[in-house]
């Protein structure tokens, strides 16, 4: 729906849930919340306004300590239930958060489709390259070598590296951000928001609790901002050519953003009737309405 002219101005305070976070102290998610708190805030958004949709671990807990419309849904499936709710009202900013286990894992199918058709959207990705919430176990970003209770000779496995995916996919905004650069993560997390079309923020943030390996120590000397260097973000081979850069140098910033294509909502004539579907008619008659509701009782 249209918004008035009386929005109040809202600072990032505003956007505190009712619920206090128990993340670990000292973990990166807490950087993730403050600088998604502090982007609406600057963007002039309502938590009206916003739906944060989540899966399952440590860093999916995150709408409840978040002021907006929420839902923590099902492990891997934050993506397809942000889908059905941006479609029902693709007026609402709708952001999907998330870990690494979560998303690139069990969910790492709905990842893929979702980066192909262009739905506008932000997802937020919390990647700590470990299972946290199960108490330390590889993921699908863990490094190879990397010892934990479930790989206690080191894990044989080759890391999945979610920035070249989400590009080859059809993504057409692509980060990374790093919750021990607050400053650059804000404003990845403006523009992600902004983008029109699939946005993937992948925020590296240390669990400092189970992984002892990628830790603040080793990020600090190692992560470059891209806007800090001569990059073209618009261009589809310079973006996969940094995306694959991994050692003594881990590039964070955007990687690639294009405007060429039109979002999935954009495409779909039937949203451009009346406006979004959550405010029509449901063109039912109450025989059929009782049916349909029976049948889910």
């Amino acid at each position: 729906m249209s918004e008035t002219n009386t929005q109040l101005t809202l600072a990032a305070k505003d956007f505190k849930g009712k619920v206090d976070p128990d993340w670990c102290p000292g973990c990166g998610d807490f950087g993730v919340l403050s600088g998604l708190q502090r982007a609406v805030s600057e963007l002039g958004l309502q938590p009206h306004q916003i739906l944060t949709i989540s899966g399952i671990g440590c860093s999916s807990n995150l709408p409840g300590f978040f002021k907006s419309y929420g839902m923590h849904t099902l492990h891997g499936r934050s993506l397809p239930h942000a889908s059905g709710a941006k479609l029902a009202n693709h007026e609402m900013t709708v952001i999907a958060t998330g870990g690494d286990g979560d998303g690139y894992g069990i969910g790492g199918n709905h990842f893929t489709h979702t980066s192909r058709r262009n739905l506008n959207i932000l997802y937020l990705v919390m990647d700590n390259q470990i299972y946290g919430l199960t108490t330390g176990q590889i993921s699908p970003t863990s490094e190879v070598g990397m010892k934990t209770k479930s790989t206690p000779h080191g894990s044989i496995e080759l890391p999945i590296n979610p920035i070249a995916n989400a590009i080859t996919s059809g993504a057409t905004w692509v980060a990374r951000g790093y919750t021990g650069n607050i400053k650059q993560l804000v404003r990845l997390i403006k523009e992600g928001i902004e983008h029109k079309g699939f946005a993937l923020l992948d925020v590296f943030s240390p669990c400092v609790t189970f992984n002892k390996v990628n830790t603040y120590q080793f990020f600090k000397p190692r992560v470059q901002p891209l806007e800090d260097i001569e990059h073209d973000s618009s261009d589809w081979k310079q973006g996969m050519e940094k995306a694959m850069v991994w050692g003594d140098i881990i590039h964070t910033g955007v990687f690639f953003k294009t405007n060429t294509r039109l979002t999935l909502e954009e495409q779909e004539p039937v949203l451009d009737e009346g406006g979004p579907l959550a405010y029509r008619e449901l063109s039912l008659n109450s025989e059929q309405t009782e049916r349909i509701v029976s049948r889910m009782m």
